[in-house]
């Protein structure tokens, strides 16, 4: 096997001990896997000006085993033979870096990476495949977060990060353009991660794998990040390039922003001078976002209590449902697969099974629409004919209801033996069956202003169940404040009704629509020349978070925009290769304009 250290990555961190290398296949070295050391995770390497560039003249031959006390080994491999001017394959200014975060790993697992460098934009695409081989989901983006704060030290900028993992970077006007108003550009770190049952990995440790399918960029079983990894790609690529003309760039980007945009509300941002806020975090090529809903996330906890039973266990899944953004996409009509449950044990009741409840569980993130759940009943004889008439009842219903936006949907009963278990005793099944059915979800009222424009709405994200307690998560969204305190009312009324307590998290503003905006006529202009058309301004139900910081920085000028992408929050996601290279260079232009 040849080995050719020029364009290896890391999967999991870029501290040398903190994760996985990535071995890229290229085609050029005679069909081998051959990989190519990227200078970028050498810091120093991604900020010099031949980023890109072999780092390396010749091929290291590699076979198994290396002894592990060589500081020459290459993790993985054993008997490795190396030639004997292999000093020279790395730049000496770079040496340093290079043994400190490559040859000082040992015994680390290698994988196929590689698969965007034949996409354009080169530099858009290249960096957001960095960001997916870094695990990056909420509440774990500390390491893309360094990355980050490295590649601002690389490139001479300046730069902060707070202890949340917020990164701010700045970087000065081009020739031309010190005059001109500075420019944020915004975008947040964290992304969904959803993935198919089917799927082993682990998405707060592993790198998603990557596939070039047709016209589009997707994951393997898992969903994609392009929400919002595109955007701290495009603003990557802006910094590294030599030949975009910008104003004072001020690159803003936060942590946690799927799970109640918590990054953005914790920002301090008193020491920013820009005014004008471009937010890259819009899936719709042609939309020009210019208001969005406020939101709040709701935990409804119910007590529970176990007895022992006997009897078969039998694991009842909903599967096939489409799922979604619970903001952009919970006016289409989907079904939520754990409200699901609570139509199925009902209708159970009705039948007069007599049954008990062992496990609960279902969706992935608050703001994610559920597309899977699951409950385990304990049956004291197994499935009987009224199971059978009430699971068919219950099919046909879901088939009547669904069978247009979720075509696919199905209920699958698994017998999974017999014993004694530890399960809910009679009143807690009653109260844990009356939440999932009572419970609202879905859109709640429109918009009587925006024709079209969901007002109000509520997710029932998650459900869980322990030893103690049931727990069914909110992600709730209005454009109305005193909509969203009358849902919350509601909620909660219903959850101390039937003997629980509730829990209010992640609160954000509403962004209101400005009825004059400059940075929105600018970006009007640029595409009318870009494109020949006028762009569509909307105001969206999903979150963004243009109203925290607006409500931070006096004045801010915001618009919203973005390429397309397909299914955010789900395992379809995908990310649309075109429209990121045409969203690159209105962006571009945008940052070119003069005033």
């Amino acid at each position: 096997m040849e080995i050719n250290f020029c364009n290896l990555t890391q999967s999991e961190s870029l501290h040398p001990l903190g994760g996985r290398w990535r071995v890229a296949p290229d085609e050029g070295y005679l069909g081998q896997n051959a990989a190519v050391l990227r200078p970028h995770q050498s810091p120093a390497v991604t900020a010099s000006p031949d980023r890109g560039k072999p780092s390396c003249g010749k091929l290291i031959s590699v076979q198994k085993r290396v002894p592990r006390a060589s500081r020459r080994s290459i993790p993985g491999f054993e008997d490795t033979r190396y030639d004997s001017e292999f000093s020279d394959c790395v730049r000496p200014r770079n040496l340093l870096e290079y043994k400190k975060e490559v040859f000082s790993l040992y015994y680390k697992e290698w994988v196929i990476m590689g698969v965007l460098t034949k996409l354009e934009p080169a530099s858009v695409f290249h960096y957001f495949e960095e960001i997916c081989s870094i695990p990056h989901t909420s509440h774990h983006e500390k390491a893309l977060s360094d990355y980050c704060v490295q590649f601002a030290k690389a490139h001479g900028l300046a730069c902060r990060q707070d202890e949340m993992g917020n990164v701010l970077i700045k970087a000065p006007a081009t020739p031309g353009y010190e005059n001109q108003p500075a420019l944020i550009l915004q975008g947040h770190l964290d992304m969904v991660g959803d993935k198919t049952a089917a799927c082993p990995l682990d998405l707060e440790k592993d790198a998603i794998q990557l596939v070039v399918d047709g016209d589009y960029v997707r994951a393997e079983g898992t969903t994609l990040g392009g929400d919002d990894g595109i955007a701290v790609a495009y603003a990557l690529a802006v910094l590294d390039a030599k030949d975009i003309p910008h104003p004072a760039l001020e690159v803003v980007l936060t942590v946690c922003e799927e799970v109640g945009l918590l990054g953005a509300s914790a920002m301090e941002l008193s020491d920013l001078e820009g005014r004008l806020l471009i937010n890259i975090d819009s899936e719709e090529e042609g939309v020009l976002t210019a208001g969005c809903a406020g939101g709040r996330r709701v935990e409804c906890h119910l007590p529970v209590t176990r007895a022992a039973v006997t009897g078969t266990a039998v694991k009842a899944d909903v599967t096939g449902l489409v799922g979604g953004h619970s903001g952009t996409e919970i006016h289409k009509g989907r079904a939520n697969a754990i409200a699901l449950l609570g139509r199925w044990l009902t209708l159970l009741t009705e039948n007069g099974v007599d049954y008990t409840v062992l496990a609960l569980s279902g969706g992935a993130k608050e703001n994610v629409i559920p597309k899977e759940s699951s409950v385990t009943l304990v049956l004291p004889t197994g499935i009987t004919e009224g199971v059978r008439a009430a699971s068919a009842q219950f099919a046909a219903q879901m088939k009547a209801e669904y069978g247009t936006a979720d075509p696919e949907i199905c209920l699958q009963l698994t017998e999974q033996g017999c014993g004694g278990y530890q399960a809910l005793d009679g009143a807690s099944v009653q109260r844990l069956r009356k939440a999932l059915l009572l419970m609202p979800w879905g859109v709640q009222a429109m918009s009587m202003d925006v024709p079209g424009l969901v007002e109000t709405s509520l997710n029932l994200g998650v459900a869980e169940l322990d030893d103690s307690e049931a727990i069914l998560r909110f992600s709730l969204r209005s454009s109305v404040p005193s909509a969203k305190e009358l849902l919350s009312c509601k909620l909660q009324t219903l959850t101390e009704l039937l003997g629980g307590t509730v829990r209010f998290h992640g609160d954000y503003p509403a962004w209101t629509y400005a009825r004059e905006s400059a940075l929105r006529d600018r970006c009007v202009a640029m595409y009318e020349a870009q494109y020949g058309a006028k762009p569509q301004i909307v105001a969206i139900h999903a979150g963004l978070e243009c109203g925290i910081l607006s409500g931070k920085i006096d004045g801010l000028d915001c618009i919203s925009f973005g390429p397309n992408l397909l299914h955010v929050h789900t395992p379809n996601e995908r990310a649309d290769i075109a429209s990121v290279a045409r969203v690159w260079e209105y962006l571009k232009a945008i940052l070119a304009y003069k005033e």
